[in-house]
């Protein structure tokens, strides 16, 4: 009886873990509205699952998985968080791949114990270690990289995508992975390989054309500085030419009043003044070069 609990409970430990991961990378909103959508979803998701397995057999119910649980979410994920389609058979396939480390640690376990329940436990605890980390270190970075543009999203589930492929091709629908032959062995390190090659070269491109752009930007901030400084200038030109309007007027007013009152003698001293006083005041210009006649 506890067998079968924990059986059940490590089939409900997986259907759950691998629809919030894809959720999570899709980028659900977390509302409580939400929240009871996707408990709601998971519970009919469940059910239907344990229906298959009671019809048709732990056989049957493994080979149809995709169309019980993988498609479903990506369609949960499509029409009601209304993502891209490419979004969400990318979240679907990445939470996929991240189911592998929980299998690998329940793999691990049960052969340790020689127990099928401590499979079962080893998966459902590595299924919330996964989770964790996930949640902390790889699901932000992860949603903005398949947000930035079609490419980016196109190349982030690529290599997820192959290996939902190769594993349903070779180890549900057919025993091609467990025969032992050296194609199937090499296949998935040729893969990662030709994978991450083509990485390496579409990333190195993707950072040029991020460079570029960041480039760009830096000489568009330069320039609408520039401008910002220049129209100060010219605020500040505007001003001291209204002063210089508000001195002249009272200087035209004062020589008005000395040439009226015939005033001559002041009248030549005030200009001799006023020129004397605009000979300091004006820069000696000693060459062409404006820093020099600073200097």
């Amino acid at each position: 009886m506890i067998a079968t609990i924990i059986e059940f409970s490590r089939y409900f430990a997986a259907l759950l873990f691998g629809a919030a991961v894809a959720v999570s990378f899709a980028g659900m909103p977390r509302t409580r509205k939400n929240y009871l959508a996707f408990g709601f979803f998971i519970v009919i998701l469940f059910v239907l699952q344990l229906v298959f397995l009671r019809l048709g057999g732990m056989e049957i119910t493994v080979k149809i998985y995709p169309l019980l649980s993988h498609l479903p979410v990506a369609v949960f994920i499509a029409l009601y968080l209304k993502r891209p389609w490419l979004i969400a058979l990318t979240s679907m396939f990445v939470s996929f791949l991240c189911c592998q480390p929980p299998r690998w640690i329940g793999t691990v376990a049960g052969d340790v114990f020689d127990s099928v329940s401590m499979n079962h436990v080893g998966y459902i605890a590595g299924a919330l270690l996964m989770y964790y980390l996930l949640q902390k270190y790889v699901v932000q970075s992860s949603r903005h990289l398949t947000e930035r543009s079609v490419k980016s999203c196109l190349l982030f589930g690529a290599m997820p995508a192959f290996y939902y492929v190769f594993d349903y091709a070779a180890t549900v629908y057919t025993d091609f992975m467990y025969r032992g032959t050296r194609a199937a062995v090499q296949f998935m390190p040729f893969l990662t390989s030709a994978f991450y090659f083509v990485f390496v070269l579409l990333y190195y491109a993707e950072t040029q054309k991020q460079a570029r752009l960041q480039r760009e930007r830096d000489m568009l901030d330069t320039q609408l500085r520039l401008a910002q400084t220049e129209f100060a200038s010219l605020r500040q030109l505007r001003q001291n030419a209204a002063a210089y309007r508000h001195d002249m007027r009272h200087h035209f007013a004062l020589l008005q009043g000395l040439a009226s009152e015939e005033h001559l003698e002041e009248l030549k001293e005030y200009l001799r003044t006023a020129r004397s006083d605009m000979d300091a005041i004006t820069p000696i210009h000693f060459c062409e070069n404006e820093t020099v006649n600073l200097i």
